[in-house]
């Protein structure tokens, strides 16, 4: 009997961990834009206007927020004052390394050329004869580049199980080697700690 009912609630845990954990996630994201309603005025407050508090209004808020700078950025007029604004951040010496780098950033993560987290590698780390999974974020470039002698790659080596945080390592090309899991792949053997493995393709190959 304590068999039975020891598998059934591993079998319930299997359950409800992700599905709460899923649910967890999303509420504490909606609830997160939903925060940058209260920068509006009272007045103008959708729970004001409507009487209700209407959870999600925030995500609704700061999609309509996105598309609208768009529109606007992409104007001419729009352009020109955008332009302005950062000519402006860039005479404010500590504000204009954070600008520029959080800038930069999120241009190679929305760029179609962008490099970054496209390919999985495995690389010796911390030291020789250890290895283990890291993201290419792009090429050494300039000072980069010629400081190291060679060709050398960017790479962002998460931790475990907070992928989050890592090491950013400056290596040779040839240092690393390629791997065919898929960068979501990766990330859920990094955050399960080597308990969930993706699938083994070679095998999905010869299969065929």
């Amino acid at each position: 009997m304590k068999p039975k009912l020891k598998n059934v609630f591993l079998a319930g845990l299997a359950v409800t961990i992700p599905v709460g954990l899923t649910i967890y996630i999303l509420i504490f994201l909606i609830e997160l834009m939903d925060g940058l309603l209260r920068v509006m005025p009272s007045g103008l407050h959708p729970d004001h206007l409507l009487g209700v508090r209407i959870p999600g209004l925030g995500v609704i808020a700061t999609l309509i927020l996105i598309f609208i700078a768009g529109l606007l950025v992409t104007s001419y007029a729009g352009g020109k004052f955008f332009r302005l604004a950062e000519s402006l951040v860039d005479r404010i010496p500590l504000v204009r390394g954070i600008y520029q780098a959080i800038k930069q950033i999120v241009q190679t993560m929305v760029s179609k050329e962008g490099q970054s987290f496209k390919k999985v590698v495995l690389v010796e780390f911390p030291r020789e004869g250890l290895f283990t999974v890291a993201f290419v974020t792009g090429t050494a470039t300039g000072e980069l580049r010629d400081k190291t002698g060679g060709r050398c790659i960017n790479l962002f080596v998460p931790t475990t199980p907070n992928p989050t945080s890592g090491y950013y390592l400056i290596v040779p090309e040839e240092s690393v080697t390629a791997l065919e899991m898929s960068v979501e792949e990766a990330f859920k053997l990094i955050i399960s700690g080597g308990m969930i493995s993706p699938p083994d393709q070679n095998k999905q190959l010869r299969n065929k």
